[in-house]
């Protein structure tokens, strides 16, 4: 099971506000222990919305809106994607997951499952995707 750890973004990490060194250390322990746990897939702090965009897409029209956007509380900072063998691992691993506000200030992690192509009924684009290798399980 693939679990994606969400950072939410906050005004300190919207305005380009870099951690502390301690809150470093903390994330780098944290993803050294789900390394040598076999768990960790993959992570990463994402840079303010100012340097992003959103394509909205209107029937067939494409629309490019630049960043930054305003709404932080629903806005990602970064994330860690883990794999376990359970919702409960998962749950164990995230009530670990430091503090990610900068000076320890109020802050806030969403967890949510992937979804695997074995979720997905049989069809072609399914086989397509396996292919890619998207989608699927790292191998143990």
């Amino acid at each position: 099971m693939r679990f994606m750890i969400i950072v939410k973004a906050t005004q300190d990490s919207e305005a380009g506000v870099m951690p502390e060194e301690k809150l470093i250390a903390a994330m780098a322990q944290y993803h050294e222990e789900l390394a040598k746990a076999g768990a960790l897939l993959d992570a990463s702090g994402l840079q303010p919305t100012a340097k992003g965009w959103r394509i909205k897409h209107s029937g067939a029209k494409r629309t490019v809106v630049d960043g930054p956007f305003t709404e932080t509380k629903e806005l990602i900072a970064g994330y860690t994607l883990i794999q376990v063998k359970s919702r409960q691992e998962a749950m164990e691993w995230t009530k670990r997951f430091p503090n990610p506000a900068v000076d320890g200030k109020e802050g806030e992690i969403e967890v949510r499952q992937l979804f695997e192509l074995e979720d997905f009924g049989p069809s072609e684009a399914v086989e397509r995707f396996r292919e890619m290798g998207v989608g699927t399980k790292k191998s143990s």
